[in-house]
């Protein structure tokens, strides 16, 4: 049983408070790590390991992330080895099974600048959480370019997520089963249309436009990760900090949201999860600081990696 949802709204005072306090280390040390990544070489796409010091990618039997993850099985290496900067990297991901799963408002100070900005009454103690689905045709590699749509956009932005990967069917998952049920976590950035999003009212055509989910820039294990995960999570644009949370913040946490899913939907191996983003995003500055072409996007996930994107 889910139990009720009371959140607890904290000052941004407090947040920081928070981020600044001693904790125990979530991540395992770095040489530990396993990271899984999609690559291309010689016009083919491939399934590799990173290495520890991540200048080295090890080929493996599979060459299609899909394919493994829904296999169960674990990536066996090829003897091929390639260097990081020969081979050109992917989406973890590239072409997602199904609609990526996402969850709006699920930071507390990421829904009173939602608030401010739609001039809507701040709601203290939502009780139920708010999902949407995101279509993803194919998702933009690290270093890939983000499509501007500016003929039919002018207020883009940009939200940094933690994204779980569902590991193996999960249907009926009490929340304290839930990690068994991932396979690893990625960096998701939910690029979002304002104009679209404030216009239709319903966020699926503001969210699902082409190249409007850069992914990456691979996949960590979810053995790799202290669960429940509390990761640093923050965003930069052309080097300007925007966002700075940690995801022991969200107010629905991971074993919730898949039992609250699993209960009605099963989840098939491969489903991805988008958490919720913190505060700072463009809408949320007073005037709002929305991104343009040319600008520069920088998604960063403590124990995971940096994903970093241009606008074009």
């Amino acid at each position: 049983m889910i139990r009720q949802l009371w959140y607890n709204y904290r000052s941004a005072d407090q947040a920081l408070e928070t981020r600044n306090t001693t904790r125990r280390v979530q991540v395992k040390r770095e040489e530990e790590i396993m990271k899984l990544l999609t690559f291309k070489i010689e016009g083919k796409e491939r399934v590799g390991i990173l290495s520890e010091d991540e200048k080295t990618v090890f080929g493996t039997d599979h060459s299609d992330m899909n394919e493994l993850i829904c296999s169960g099985a674990s990536p066996q290496k090829t003897g091929e080895e390639f260097a990081l900067e020969d081979v050109e990297l992917a989406a973890p991901i590239p072409r997602p099974r199904q609609d990526v799963i996402c969850l709006g408002i699920n930071y507390a100070a990421h829904a009173k600048e939602s608030a401010r900005y739609k001039k809507e009454s701040f709601e203290k103690n939502r009780e139920y959480t708010i999902y949407f689905s995101k279509r993803v045709n194919e998702a933009v590699a690290p270093g890939g370019y983000v499509l501007a749509h500016d003929d039919i956009e002018k207020k883009l932005d940009y939200e940094v997520e933690l994204a779980v990967i569902i590991g193996k069917e999960a249907k009926n998952v009490a929340a304290a089963d839930a990690e068994e049920y991932i396979f690893g976590y990625t960096i998701l950035n939910d690029m979002s249309a304002r104009d679209l999003q404030t216009n239709h009212k319903q966020w699926y055509l503001g969210k699902s436009l082409d190249g409007f989910t850069p992914m990456g820039p691979w996949i960590v294990t979810k053995d790799e990760i202290s669960w429940p995960p509390a990761l640093a999570i923050k965003s930069w644009i052309n080097d300007e900090p925007r966002q700075d949370g940690n995801t022991n913040m969200l107010m629905r946490d991971i074993g919730d949201i898949i039992e609250e899913l699993s209960k009605g939907i099963t989840l098939l191996p491969g489903t991805i999860i988008a958490t919720g983003t913190p505060a700072g995003v463009g809408m949320g500055f007073e005037p709002p600081k929305f991104i343009s072409k040319g600008d520069k996007i920088t998604c960063e996930i403590e124990g995971i990696g940096v994903l970093e994107n241009i606008v074009k």
